[in-house]
């Protein structure tokens, strides 16, 4: 089962002519005027991309399967270098071993890395899943937490797959600092910060608060189906307008269409008028 938010972003785009076409490649010329932009010029924009985001992504969700907060936080540590389609491929059968986390707990550790093998470095993974059943059999009363200070004390689980949790399984807002999120808000000179928790703290004050998990989903999609690593399909970007770092891939519109991935396709493509 996937679990999603409701967006909470106000005032979007009502019509595909809402957002503007890709600009002309001469349009780079305004990544000079960027840098002298304002921080009040820098949350305005980056705020208006989030509600672009969200007229692109309406139904941006997790993608990772799970029915339970501890399915969630499990298949999380399972997506460390891992792909969610690998991950869903695994979980069915580990979930239905493994109900509780005095499941976990008492695993025999030769059987459940067989379990998770596909995933990739299961020995360790097998540790963290181990150690997070005792843990919350331990501290928990094998309930899993929904707080960020105890979620972090857990084996296997950091600032990010604490974040993922609160905000697909709880309720509570967070940001998930993963590869195509820091590398997407680098690429808009939301920040130049490395660190993912430096990250999260500069984009949590430009994005409200209300709106942390959604952004995440939203970033992340744009990420894998749009704004590549090594040729972003700038020429069909909805971010056009807003990217400094447009022309960064084709700027042309036939060239980029054909770069973008995913079943959204038909309609990113609608809203940039292609």
């Amino acid at each position: 089962m996937r679990v999603s938010e409701s967006s909470a972003v106000s005032a979007l785009p009502t019509s595909a002519e809402s957002v503007a076409a890709p600009p002309e490649p001469r349009a780079a010329v305004k990544k000079n005027a960027r840098a002298k932009e304002t921080p009040t010029g820098l949350v305005r924009r980056a705020r208006r991309m989030n509600r672009t985001l969200a007229l692109a992504f309406p139904d941006a969700h997790c993608e990772l399967d799970f029915t339970t907060p501890l399915e969630l936080a499990v298949a999380t540590i399972l997506s460390a270098q891992c792909t969610d389609v690998r991950v869903n491929q695994t979980t069915p059968a580990l979930f239905a071993k493994y109900r509780s986390a005095q499941d976990y707990a008492g695993a025999d550790r030769a059987e459940m890395e067989e379990y998770i093998r596909p995933t990739g470095f299961f020995r360790n993974k097998t540790n963290s899943l181990i150690g997070l059943g005792q843990a919350l059999v331990e501290r928990y009363d094998g309930e899993l937490p929904n707080t960020l200070e105890d979620l972090v004390t857990l084996p296997g689980i950091g600032r990010k797959t604490a974040n993922v949790v609160l905000g697909n399984a709880f309720g509570v807002p967070g940001i998930t600092v993963d590869t195509h999120f820091g590398r997407l808000v680098r690429r808009w000179n939301w920040t130049q910060e490395e660190d993912p928790v430096k990250v999260e703290h500069i984009v949590g004050a430009l994005i409200e608060r209300k709106e942390w998990t959604m952004l995440s989903h939203r970033v992340i999609f744009h990420g894998r189906r749009v704004c590549h690593a090594r040729k972003p399909a700038c020429g069909a970007c909805v971010l056009a307008k807003d990217c400094p770092s447009y022309g960064a891939g084709p700027t042309d519109p036939a060239t980029a269409a054909a770069l973008i991935k995913g079943p959204e396709t038909e309609h990113l493509l609608e809203l940039v008028g292609l």
